[in-house]
């Protein structure tokens, strides 16, 4: 069941219906918290639709989850660019940096 309703999430975003994907991946997120691949795709698809409070939530989620996954770094740097908070987006947009060797 939660894979059905992962795969349907996948699918929304897939089609760019981001809100959609939202809803359904939200629901996987509240059954299973602790995997962080549905939380990083919720967080994309809360990003690309400018669910930008959630997005955050979602990132910082995942990045306590993993913090080795050097893209919730970029899009957390990117959400809180997007709100208005540039030096609070610098570390992290830095730290995917250094992470991917694009720095």
């Amino acid at each position: 069941m939660i894979a059905d309703t992962y795969a349907r999430g996948r699918m929304f975003f897939q089609l760019k219906d981001y809100i959609e994907a939202a809803r359904h991946l939200a629901g996987v997120v509240a059954e299973a918290p602790d995997d962080v691949a549905a939380r990083l795709l919720l967080a994309r698809a809360y990003y690309h639709s400018a669910q930008l409070g959630r997005a955050e939530a979602e990132l910082r989620q995942v990045i306590e989850r993993d913090p080795a996954e050097a893209y919730a770094y970029l899009l957390l740097g990117r959400t809180l660019e997007r709100r208005s908070r540039p030096q609070e987006a610098a570390p992290y947009l830095r730290l995917h940096a250094v992470m991917t060797g694009t720095a």
